[in-house]
């Protein structure tokens, strides 16, 4: 018997990781597509007239093995692949992507939901049943339902094509970060903090090498940035850190990118708009390429004005320390961090030891707690890596889901951080709980020592939890609209909204605890962090507007063939300052390239940063930050409804209106020089 395929007569019916194999994989997908392939036939060939339960609540459960299999290949991909696994998902991604073109371009399956969408308001449908209904619709339409003949099999086509893109982008961002390190001898490693150099230890440790290495992990290779003192050893860094992904050869993925954005302006076309953004946007808050242009050039403006000015603030200590020439971007954070310390009397190195890993867990679930009712118990089951860690989440006693931390970089997980389920929740065949997953890459302190966390990091590991608990305290019938499936734009709102909690005193006092001494972080430390927070904001700004303008540019017009010189032309254009990059330069921009998810959406962190600075607005108002009236509206309209109602009225439902870009600039310090 299949693991995969049997029944998982295990705690919380979580995934049986003891006895799945890398061999099991390939037989579980042709047994799961075959059977999703005969419930969709079956549904597409229902001699009985279309009803909302023998069509879209029958495909509602038609892919249920399929879903299930998918999840657990695509989680290992992501966090522990291996040689097996990336060789299958180059296989599997094109031939997924033609099941689904199989499934949309289904005429008779298509013909059901059209009748029953053109008949929606005499079916006595509840209202969460009309927007599953009317999003069902929309995602035939928009997959190419209506197209016929050679249009049809082209746009299929295409899409497999585009499926197989994504993989290889990855897969060569993986290779280039797993195989590149910086040896640093004992001369190298003056300078650097203890944590860090604990790190770099545990990172040469992982690659079987004794010493200190530096990798491609953020979370290495930014607080070396930030405290190495040779410039020579920062460009180095710096240098194969921006490289990813254009290093020639096989893994270099800029011809990758000007094929997916040739296929990807295709695709609009067949189906009948005249460029990708106006195709993708279409269903979003945003819903124009305007509207996001005018969100992000509002931000750009100030934020560049104070860039260029801390740019010179910074050259100036360059130049006080013997170094002709320009500020370069190896140099910014090193002389940011310097100038932190005189102007704010702070040092990241200062602060570390207050951040633990565990610490910061616990304070993420101590605010779940204080918000929400929810109890976190730790769990023994068996998971995907021995890093993980896994929790039953309940609220009361009522069982609301398993959350699962893998939060250390390691050489077969892909960089960044990032939130995903195992399981989705829903109540349509009874009540069915999530299995919910973070998986961060912070860097590992050697075996024996805490590991201590960046603020920065800090701040990851509640933005995913944040994403987490969207999934976790989903309460919806459908598992189509459940959790995270929302408005791409409305999505971050969970998460970046829940990175508040990290930065107030309530928290800092209670869980901000010395390693070694377990004293609580000093008062005057405290308000040093707090009264800092927008400390170099125009770097920050900056080098995200920089890439989400990028990024709707290169979908808003004809595609480029040399996306690197119109990536050039953007940043000429809008005026980038020398001494800093795009945040994720072209060919190792995941968001956009590893698949269509933030493709023409990567501006979608600040419009829903738009909510998430009135959000927490809401609670300060109460001068309670956790309070009970406000959290209820929360959880009932933000962090259960899902995708339930539309993003805007869910919204307006918690706060009464939509908020104005003013509460943004104003968290972002910029309210003035806007004005």
């Amino acid at each position: 018997m299949n693991p995969l395929l049997e029944p998982w007569n295990t705690p919380f019916e979580l995934p049986p990781f003891d006895r799945i194999e890398d061999t099991d994989f390939a037989p579980a997908f042709d047994a799961a597509l075959e059977k999703a392939r005969a419930n969709v036939a079956e549904i597409a060939g229902n001699p009985e007239a279309p009803s909302f339960a023998n069509t879209i609540e029958a495909m509602e459960r038609a892919e249920h093995t399929l879903d299930r299999v998918a999840a657990v290949f695509f989680n290992l991909a992501g966090a522990h692949t291996n040689e097996n696994l990336e060789a299958l998902q180059r296989e599997l991604s094109p031939r997924l992507a033609a099941y689904h073109s199989e499934v949309m371009m289904n005429d008779a399956l298509f013909e059901r939901v059209a009748q029953l969408h053109e008949a929606r308001e005499t079916l006595g449908l509840d209202a969460e049943q009309k927007r599953v209904l009317e999003l069902y619709h929309r995602m035939f339409v928009r997959a190419g339902a209506q197209l016929e003949g050679a249009e049809r099999e082209r746009l299929a086509g295409l899409m497999q094509r585009l499926a197989s893109l994504g993989t290889s982008f990855s897969q060569n961002v993986l290779a280039d970060e797993r195989s590149w390190y910086m040896a640093l001898d004992e001369a190298d490693l003056a300078g650097l903090p203890a944590s860090l150099k604990a790190a770099a230890a545990s990172a040469a440790a992982e690659r079987g090498m004794g010493g200190h290495v530096i990798t491609l992990s953020r979370s290495l290779i930014v607080p070396f940035l930030q405290t190495c003192p040779d410039r020579a050893l920062r460009e180095k860094a710096f240098a194969a850190w921006v490289a990813r992904g254009a290093n020639e050869g096989a893994t270099d993925n800029r011809a990758i990118v000007a094929e997916t954005l040739a296929l990807r302006e295709e695709r609009a076309r067949l189906l009948g708009y005249p460029n990708f953004s106006a195709f993708k946007l279409e269903p979003e808050m945003a819903k124009t390429p305007e509207a996001v242009r005018d969100l992000l050039m509002a931000v750009w403006r100030p934020a560049r004005a104070q860039a260029e000015a801390d740019a010179a603030e910074l050259e100036a200590r360059l130049h006080e320390d013997g170094v002709n020439g320009a500020l370069e971007p190896w140099d910014w954070r090193y002389y940011s961090a310097i100038r932190q310390r005189e102007e704010h009397d702070l040092d990241e190195s200062e602060v570390n030891p207050y951040i633990q890993l565990d610490a910061m867990i616990a304070a993420v679930f101590d605010v779940a707690g204080r918000l929400f009712g929810l109890s976190f118990t730790p769990i023994e089951v068996p998971l995907h890596h021995p890093d993980a860690r896994a929790w039953e989440v309940r609220k009361g006693a009522r069982h609301m889901g398993v959350f699962i931390g893998d939060y250390f970089a390691r050489s077969s997980k892909r960089s960044g951080a990032w939130c995903s389920s195992f399981r989705s929740q829903s109540k349509l065949d009874g009540e069915v709980r999530p299995i919910v997953i973070n998986i961060c890459n912070f860097a590992k302190a050697p075996a024996g020592q805490p590991c201590l966390l960046t603020f920065d990091d800090a701040r990851t590991l509640f933005h995913e939890f944040g994403h987490a608990l969207h999934g976790l305290l989903s309460d919806v019938t459908y598992s189509f609209v459940s959790g995270t499936s929302v408005a791409r734009d409305f999505v971050e709102l969970p998460s970046q909204l829940y990175e508040h909690w990290l930065e107030t005193p309530e928290v800092l006092k209670a869980h901000a605890r010395h390693a070694e001494t377990s004293t609580p972080m000093p008062q005057g430390l405290l308000d040093r962090l707090i009264s800092a927070r927008n400390y170099d904001q125009g770097f920050a700004t900056v080098e995200y507007v920089a890439s989400a303008l990028v990024d709707l540019d290169f979908h808003a017009g004809p595609a480029p063939s040399d996306p690197m010189a119109r990536q050039d032309e953007i940043l000429h254009r809008i005026g980038m300052p020398k001494a800093i990059v795009m945040r994720h330069a072209t060919p190792h921009f995941q968001h956009v390239f590893s698949g269509d998810g933030y493709s023409s959406g990567y501006y979608s962190y600040m419009w829903s940063e738009v909510m998430d600075a009135d959000a927490f607005a809401a609670f300060r108002e109460t001068g309670d930050v956790f309070d009970p009236d406000v959290a209820a509206r929360l959880a009932a309209n933000i962090y259960s409804a899902g995708g339930s109602r539309d993003a805007g009225d869910l919204y307006i439902a918690f706060r009464g209106r939509l908020p104005g870009v003013d509460a943004l600039l104003e968290q972002r310090g910029f309210a003035e020089s806007a004005a």
